[in-house]
């Protein structure tokens, strides 16, 4: 089997798998290895035939977006899969990049995941103050499941204003600095830093409202960590809330329909009309 080393980038992959289409290289054939993967023991180094020059390929622009997308998507065999529906397609094959074909079916699995991912990330990233006069003015610290930030960073930049800020994940990280876009595709340490130390001075008014307004009654265990997954709880500063809240939920708080410390205040009960 051929290795075909790359940097680990999607712009970098296609250039490689332009090179090997034209040179015939079907994707069995092949063994991608981005920036520090280790190939097998008996694997042979990359060796493409010549590329002729004047011939090309030619795949619909919609493809490559696709494929660009289920790109960010974390699995062993990501760059794999991305090159047999190119193979497939370039040969005309178009069921290769619909739903349907064991392909197409998890080409589009993979992108639906990193989709949803992005909406986590819009969803439960929290900002918090670095300090005045200081660059970032926010900063925040995430733990995507798939390689979400660069696509899903922009969406920050449209609603911060001129407000610089950092947002650093274990793998990358991004500096807005209130005109122009800045990225690490290795986070640096100062900046790991920076944005798990931040501190938010309103994170106690907010868990005081969270825990005031939580409604026992309408708790669905499955719902809810289907919709805010238990992962990312930890960096929420409602997070170390909600066990709680939950198992006072299980254990009658639901008969209130409130948080106990609602429930308990002074007032007239209302019953249920008879």
């Amino acid at each position: 089997m051929m290795q075909v080393r790359f940097d680990g980038s999607f712009d970098d992959w296609r250039d490689r798998a332009r090179e090997l289409l034209q040179s015939g290289v079907a994707p069995h054939q092949v063994e991608w290895l981005g920036k520090g993967e280790l190939g097998g023991l008996f694997d042979e180094p990359e060796t493409t035939g010549p590329v002729d020059a004047g011939s090309s390929v030619r795949v619909p622009r919609q493809l490559i977006d696709e494929l660009e997308s289920a790109a960010r998507f974390r699995t062993a065999d990501r760059w794999s899969l991305l090159y047999r529906v190119l193979w497939r397609v370039a040969k005309g094959d178009q069921t290769a990049r619909l739903v349907g074909d064991i392909d197409g079916t998890e080409l589009h699995a993979r992108i639906k995941g990193v989709r949803r991912e992005a909406h986590h990330m819009h969803a439960f990233l929290r900002f918090s103050p670095v300090g005045c006069g200081e660059l970032p003015n926010y900063a925040a610290w995430f733990e995507p499941a798939h390689d979400v930030l660069v696509s899903a960073a922009p969406h920050f930049a449209e609603r911060m204003g001129l407000n610089s800020w950092l947002i650093a994940t274990p793998i990358d990280a991004v500096l807005w600095d209130g005109m122009v876009m800045h990225y690490a595709d290795r986070c640096p340490p100062a900046w790991r830093r920076l944005a798990q130390n931040a501190q938010d001075p309103g994170a106690e008014l907010w868990k005081t409202y969270y825990e005031s307004t939580f409604n026992p009654a309408r708790l669905n265990r499955n719902v809810m960590q289907s919709n805010l997954p238990v992962r990312f709880w930890k960096n929420l500063p409602e997070g170390a809330l909600i066990p709680q809240l939950m198992s006072q939920a299980r254990a009658g708080a639901q008969r209130d329909g409130q948080a106990e410390r609602v429930a308990n205040q002074p007032g007239k009960r209302i019953g249920r009309p008879g």
